[in-house]
């Protein structure tokens, strides 16, 4: 096992990793930029070292610097997190080169994954269901062609996408031209990549992922879905797990994609096969993301496995401990994100001091976040400031639960989006789990 790890990450998810390696008994090394001097993740490492300015180029996505600290600090391993440099092939081919162990898959299936035209190409060669749609778009009036053959709307997606950007929906065939052209700067600008590929825009769908564990002795094991359907503008609002719609006999159809899919490009550690589920039960690939998720918690509590312990154990080279019929998913669980920004106002970043911070208690309920009383919030990273995950028994009493837990949550200072996270719990169709991945847009149109 690592003595010493870095961790490559900030806010919620590197205070998460941390913790876990202190249960581990593992000695952890942060990372920080200037804007960050006093963040939470900062003060719970047993080292803290800064790495840049404010700015994400500068400081978490410097990849030079960061190897430079683990290797002065004697660090065997890096956890990436997820986000930044978690699916960056070429920092974990660094990591490699520098005999400093990347806590997730080898780098050549982080680039063959990343690449998500490549990803839907190697998964239709596997058997996996995809999408229809249209590789690589190199010919626009090719792809306009084939877009019209298909029917719309369709849906142009970045390559190396994430996230949410480089995607632009098409309802019309005049809007084609110009939607390929966005996305591609977009992505350009995003990711350094401008490749863009094609699909046919699916309506009505559930976003169902599938939590795989792969450990480096070729055991891939399926630790169940989770419902990801409630999604504004792409990025994902509230989860959870099992996903309720999904029937016994399509789960388990969708399971074993999720193993072939993994086994197909021999995988390593944790990983999440995204799938799209219409109303006849059909699913199809959408894609692979080869890291730990935001929404991991509602997996380990109806699971019960730790999920970023397992990442270490694995890259240490530990065999995972379950098989796949020892995994059982009991009761449910529901993540609700916390965001700094004003729902009501266009959904405006908020940036301020937490005056007043008050986090809900009782059995079941967990807060992951990286705030603290008096802490300033820069206006250089992601809103995402906290997750509020509950686990009950049954999902009726999951949503009463996570509803009471949302009213006692206090967050003075700045605006959240728990507001908006309780009035969708409230929703007939988020009670009786009906909801898609469009139901926000429309609940949307009249909340002021």
């Amino acid at each position: 096992m690592f003595s010493k790890i870095l961790i490559a990450n900030r806010g919620e998810i590197a205070v998460r990793i941390i913790r876990a390696c202190n249960e581990m008994g593992i000695h952890t090394v942060a990372v920080y930029s200037e804007a960050d001097a006093e963040a939470l993740h900062v003060n719970l490492a047993d080292e803290s070292y800064c790495i840049g300015p404010a700015l994400l180029k500068d400081s978490y996505l410097n990849m030079t610097a960061i190897i430079d600290v683990a290797i002065a600090t004697g660090c065997q391993a890096i956890h990436p997190g997820y986000g930044l440099l978690s699916e960056n092939p070429r920092f974990a081919e660094l990591c490699e080169k520098c005999n400093i162990k990347f806590i997730g898959p080898h780098w050549s299936v982080i680039a063959k994954m990343g690449d998500k035209d490549e990803a839907r190409r190697t998964m239709k060669a596997a058997g996996v269901p995809v999408v229809p749609g249209l590789d690589e778009i190199t010919d626009v009036a090719a792809a306009k062609k084939f877009a019209a053959e298909i029917g719309y709307p369709v849906i142009v997606k970045a390559s190396a996408g994430g996230g949410g950007r480089g995607i632009r929906i098409v309802y019309k065939e005049e809007d084609f031209e110009n939607a390929v052209l966005t996305a591609s700067a977009e992505a350009k600008s995003a990711f350094g990549n401008g490749k863009v590929y094609l699909e046919k825009f699916l309506m009505d769908v559930k976003h169902v992922e599938m939590q795989i564990v792969a450990d480096e002795q070729g055991n891939v094991v399926c630790l169940g879905e989770r419902d990801c359907s409630m999604q504004r503008k792409n990025q994902k609002l509230i989860e959870e797990s099992p996903c309720v719609a999904l029937k016994p006999d399509v789960r388990q159809k969708m399971m074993e994609a999720a193993v072939l899919a993994a086994k197909t490009v021999h995988y390593t550690n944790l990983g999440t096969i995204e799938f799209l589920l219409d109303r006849q039960d059909n699913f199809y690939f959408m894609e692979m993301n080869t890291r730990l998720q935001v929404e991991h918690p509602v997996t380990e509590y109806v699971t019960g496995i730790d999920v970023v312990k397992w990442q270490i154990r694995i890259a240490a080279g530990m065999e995972f401990s379950s098989r796949q019929e020892d995994i059982r998913l009991r009761g449910c669980a529901i993540e609700c994100r916390i965001n700094s920004e004003d729902a009501r106002n266009n959904f405006r970043p908020s940036c301020g001091k937490i005056a007043l911070l008050h986090i809900p208690g009782g059995p079941w309920v967990r807060f992951d976040t990286a705030i603290y009383q008096d802490y300033q919030i820069p206006p250089y990273y992601d809103s995402m400031i906290g997750k509020l995950i509950v686990y009950a028994h049954d999902r009726t009493e999951a949503i009463r639960k996570m509803q009471a837990a949302l009213c006692e949550l206090v967050i003075e200072g700045v605006h959240t989006n728990a507001e908006l996270s309780s009035d969708i719990l409230a929703q007939p169709e988020f009670k009786d789990g009906s909801y898609c991945t469009n139901f926000l847009d429309k609940f949307l149109k009249n909340y002021h």
